[in-house]
């Protein structure tokens, strides 16, 4: 069933989020805050270069400076942040040599998650894959992004535990934070979106078939073409021209 949370703008979130009386710790608050603004940041409500007003957050979490400010040191050392000469800190802007280079980790990643998936499936998991995909056409449907980004992910994260290698889920998980922001913005191109919906087919049906090169070679495809047109996009902002390892996609891109 879907939650509220799912369907919800991430904007919204921080009003909907508050400790309930009793569990007010000083960790309680800390890994509150810490997951309310990274979420704001991947999902781009808080944009690159928007700055961290400690005040402003404080009123807005109901909170006091301290879990703040641990908030924004944890989210300096995920490189979320960018710190400033004057103790005040930025969100990070998406670096491109970053990008390009998490493309081709991840792309093995997956691919082989794909490869290993498909030799593992059973009709359990087919069905399970198969009703997160129809949650993905849903918020699709609807235009709810956030919900959409929270079943793709775990469409992804359901192949990689299929895998059943526990190094290829640690190191998945290890990458999920930078992949998550890539792939957030890169779902910002409509049309990009919806060949995305088109691609998760080709995955789920690839998996159906339990044909492990078809399914690892959709999930390298997926990866590379979602990812490939905010590269352009960096590489444009830079004044520079995509490398042929992740090309360039017409009319947008997108991920997912």
């Amino acid at each position: 069933m879907t939650t509220s949370a799912e369907t919800t703008p991430l904007a919204a979130l921080i009003a909907q989020t508050q400790a309930q009386d009793g569990t007010r710790r000083k960790g309680v608050l800390h890994a509150s805050v810490v997951s309310q603004l990274r979420n704001l940041i991947v999902t781009g409500v808080l944009a690159p270069g928007a700055k961290m007003n400690e005040r402003e957050l404080c009123e807005q979490f109901a909170v006091s400076r301290t879990p703040v400010r641990e908030a924004i040191k944890t989210l300096i050392q995920d490189g979320l942040l960018r710190a400033l000469p004057n103790h005040s800190a930025v969100v990070s802007d998406l670096d491109l040599d970053h990008v390009t280079a998490l493309i081709d980790v991840v792309t093995v990643i997956e691919g082989l998650a794909g490869e290993l998936a498909a030799k593992n499936m059973t009709e359990e998991a087919e069905a399970e894959i198969g009703l997160l995909h129809y949650r993905m056409l849903l918020h699709h449907a609807r235009d709810e992004l956030p919900g959409y980004f929270e079943a793709n992910k775990a469409f992804h994260r359901k192949i990689v535990e299929l895998a059943a290698n526990p190094v290829l889920l640690s190191v998945w998980d290890q990458l999920a934070l930078r992949v998550d922001r890539a792939r957030y913005s890169s779902n910002l191109w409509p049309k990009r979106w919806k060949a995305a919906i088109e691609e998760h087919q080709l995955i789920l049906d690839a998996l159906a078939a339990r044909d492990p090169q078809r399914a690892g070679e959709a999930l390298r495809e997926h990866v590379r073409g979602g990812l490939s047109g905010l590269v352009a996009a960096l590489s444009e902002r830079r004044g520079t021209v995509p490398g042929p390892a992740t090309g360039e996609i017409g009319g947008g891109a997108g991920s997912g």
